[in-house]
Order: structure tokens, then sequence, then C-alpha cells
């Protein structure tokens, strides 16, 4: 079924990279991850957008990994840059801050997978599928202000969440919060 988009995505993503074979590559990996969410059992209404977004998603992501190896080219010819620094790598690699960093994106994944399932659909396709407020009201049949609401849930229980990592917060809801001081 997805098969006759492959040229058309071919043509677009040679256009946005401007390289034969990294659009290959970045057309091949769409397939393959729009086939698994196809093959997990989940009911894909429009296979071309979400191939073209995850498309679009990849060059993103091709893109920012270039823009930190051109970084460290930079800094590899600053003399003032020690040898020693540039061998330790980027502090994001650092255990203390992975771990820091994995606690805190599994923290979150949780406070979103804990919301109501309407909210946490309307939440994902905003914030992490892109998709506009009216799009998302749109695909899930729910008015803008519904939707609207659902993010702002979201966002919530994420700051909740954060502030929670952060300690010593009182992580009840807003809600919860402004009855418990009455």
């Amino acid at each position: 079924m997805l098969a006759h988009y492959y040229r058309e995505l071919l043509r677009f993503l040679q256009g946005t990279v401007r390289d034969r074979d990294t659009a290959a590559d970045l057309a091949q990996e769409s397939y393959a991850r729009v086939l698994a969410v196809q093959q997990s059992g989940e009911v894909i209404t429009e296979p071309r957008a979400l191939l073209y977004r995850t498309a679009r998603n990849l060059v993103i992501d091709q893109y920012r990994r270039s823009e930190v190896r051109g970084a460290y080219a930079a800094a590899e010819g600053d003399s003032s840059i020690d040898a020693v620094d540039l061998a330790t790598g980027p502090e994001a690699l650092e255990p203390e801050v992975a771990a820091m960093s994995s606690q805190t994106v599994d923290a979150l994944l949780t406070a979103i997978g804990e919301l109501p399932l309407r909210c946490r659909e309307a939440f994902i396709l905003h914030k992490f599928d892109g998709l506009s407020q009216s799009e998302v009201a749109r695909q899930m049949g729910i008015s803008v202000t519904m939707v609207e609401r659902h993010i702002k849930l979201g966002m919530q229980a994420c700051r909740v969440c954060q502030e929670q990592m952060l300690g010593g917060v009182d992580a009840s809801p807003p809600e919860v919060q402004s009855r418990s001081s009455k």
C-alpha cells in the first residue's frame, strides 16, 4: 500500500537533503518505521502523511547531528580547546547527566502515560507529532477548545513531574493545591 509513494518521497527527500544516497537512506528508514507501526497493529488512517512526517523528522534529526558534528569539527581547529576536552565528549554523554536525563524522560513518559486516553492522544498529536490544535481537533473529532484543555492538562502533568524531579515542591496538581490551601 505504501510502495507507490516511494518515488514521490525520494524526490521530496532529494530536494530537501540534496544528496541522492542520503535521500535513499532516509526514505528506506521512513518506510521501515511506518511499516513497524503498521505491523504493531495500529491503524494508520493517513499512511502518506505519516510517511512524510516520519521522513521530515528524520531529515531534522540528520541536520541536528550534522550541526553537532560541525561544532566539534570547529572546536578541533580551536587551539584554546584542550585535546582532553575533545576526548571526553559532550557533557550530555557523562554517566551522571545521561542517567538524570534518562530518568527525567522516563518520568515524563510515565506522567503522559497516566493521562486519560483522549487527553493523552491530543497531547501526543500536538506535542510529538507536531499537529496544530485545529488539525488535532479535526483528527479526533472534537472541538479546538477541548484540544486546548487536553494540551493544558498534559502540560500541567509534565510540569508537576518536573517539579517532583527537582524535589521539594508540592507535586499535587494545581486544582488540588488550591482546594487544600482554602
